[in-house]
């Protein structure tokens, strides 16, 4: 059975940097694109970045493009995210998922959460000014 486990979450001033990981167990991460979402309080569960299969290419929100970077270890069977210049309005719970289709962004809705087979538990991230 797939199970996603994110970790790396804390409470940091803004400015500061966090890099959250995502161990899978039960599948392979280089065999799947996988994204990070997250869901502020209050609010619903939104894209934040894509990788595709042998990371060649990342997709991103626009609300942390240049600020965060997806990246995986096939190795380690682990996917990160790396947060710098983090912002009050980046605080949220942060979530890992896996797709096993591995189509380009451009003609397929990356951010629909319909078209995501795993999901973590997600990970706080708290942003404080």
């Amino acid at each position: 059975q797939a199970q996603l486990v994110e970790s790396g979450g804390g409470m940091v001033q803004a400015g500061d940097s966090l890099r959250l990981s995502c161990a899978a167990s039960g599948i392979s991460v280089g065999d799947y694109a996988m994204a990070w979402f997250r869901r502020a309080p209050g609010k619903e569960r939104e894209f934040v970045a894509r990788l595709r299969w042998l990371g060649v290419r990342a997709y991103y929100s626009d609300s942390v493009k240049g600020r965060f970077t997806i990246s995986r270890d096939n190795a380690k069977n682990t996917v990160y995210l790396a947060m710098n210049s983090l912002r009050p309005e980046d605080t949220a719970v942060y979530y890992c998922a896996a797709d096993q289709n591995n189509y380009d962004c451009s003609a397929y809705d990356c951010s629909s959460e319909v078209n995501y087979d795993y999901w973590g538990q997600g990970t706080q991230v708290t942003v404080s000014s």
